[in-house]
């Protein structure tokens, strides 16, 4: 039986500059050889190994549930799982199979964010408003005073920071959910990684605008 089609990079099946048909005169070549859409998927990770031309590697992920995302008005990276693809400009059926992508729109676990922010800020996210947080820690902190006991000298440190900090409000409200839109970066089918950014400012309004639209369609 004949071999099954390859796939092919190859220009030859492009029309001539000036529009008319080329007659094809040779064979496909292994140089030219391409291989199937990964379509990788959230799930335990499952990653393969694929030897390429030239002896490089590129690693398949097929399957991905986490990777390190980065806070960049905050200067702060973790790893977080992801939960679920909510955008794709492509097409809707990568969000339909939950298909992960570079750029896809993803929402993340708010969790390794929130503890950070409290460590280094000493605000609680969760809570409505950062006066609202202020309150219901110091009231909380009368009850967890015997766990952990801040020096002077820390509260005041955690005081000077907070006053100095300027946080996005629509990022502040996705925190409520415990759940953040971010972008993936990296290409989960050529590294099997994927990595990625929190979505601010601009970008995180353009793509809300976008979910939105959708809901209502």
């Amino acid at each position: 039986p004949p071999a099954a089609m390859g796939i092919s990079r190859a220009p030859r099946h492009k029309h001539r500059a000036t529009g008319g048909r080329r007659n094809i005169h040779q064979k496909k070549r292994k140089f030219e050889m391409g291989r199937p859409a990964v379509l990788c998927k959230i799930g335990a990770k499952r990653v393969r190994a694929v030897r390429c031309r030239g002896g490089n590697m590129k690693y398949r992920g097929l399957r991905i549930d986490a990777g390190n995302f980065a806070w960049g008005s905050e200067n702060c990276t973790k790893k977080v799982r992801i939960l679920d693809v909510v955008y794709n400009s492509t097409s809707n059926e990568f969000v339909r199979t939950k298909t992960l992508t570079k750029n896809s729109i993803v929402q993340i676990d708010a969790q390794p964010y929130l503890h950070w922010y409290m460590k280094k800020f000493g605000v609680d996210l969760r809570k409505k408003g950062k006066k609202g947080a202020k309150d219901a820690k110091d009231g909380k902190e009368a009850k967890e005073e015997p766990e952990e006991k801040k020096s002077r000298h820390v509260i005041f440190k955690l005081k000077a920071r907070e006053a100095k900090q300027k946080l996005d409000p629509a990022v502040e409200e996705q925190f409520q959910s415990g759940r953040l839109l971010a972008s993936i970066a990296s290409r989960p089918g050529q590294s099997g990684r994927c990595d990625g950014y929190v979505l601010e400012g601009e970008e995180l309004t353009f793509y809300k605008k976008k979910l939105e639209k959708k809901k209502k369609a």
